[in-house]
């Protein structure tokens, strides 16, 4: 149950960075609030998930996978593009999370 948790604080996460940018500094109101329940919910979920998965583990996962997916927002709403460099170091960060699931044992699985 607590992947599940992780997958809920991940998006959740991501939810809530994207109405960051949405909210224009605070200054719209429906983006601002869901930014605030957005990281509410993140880390109520991240607290839920530390109870069965390490510390470390979680996090790694959750930063990594954040970024990856904020960058991917960030393409698809924004109409960022991320340049090779960038690229190159979200393929690091997923072959990171992958290799700590599939090969450590402290992954808590």
């Amino acid at each position: 149950m607590g992947f599940v948790y992780l997958a809920v604080a991940i998006v959740a996460e991501v939810i809530a960075t994207a109405a960051l940018k949405a909210s224009d500094q605070f200054s719209k109101p429906w983006p601002s609030t869901l930014v605030v329940v957005g990281y509410g919910v993140a880390f109520y979920c991240l607290s839920l998930t530390l109870k069965t998965v390490p510390i470390g583990v979680a996090y790694a996962i959750w930063s990594g996978m954040g970024i990856v997916l904020i960058a991917a927002v960030g393409f698809l709403v924004f109409g960022q593009k991320p340049d090779l460099a960038t690229l190159i170091g979200m393929a690091l960060i997923i072959a990171g999370v992958v290799v700590m699931n599939v090969f450590s044992k402290s992954s808590g699985h």
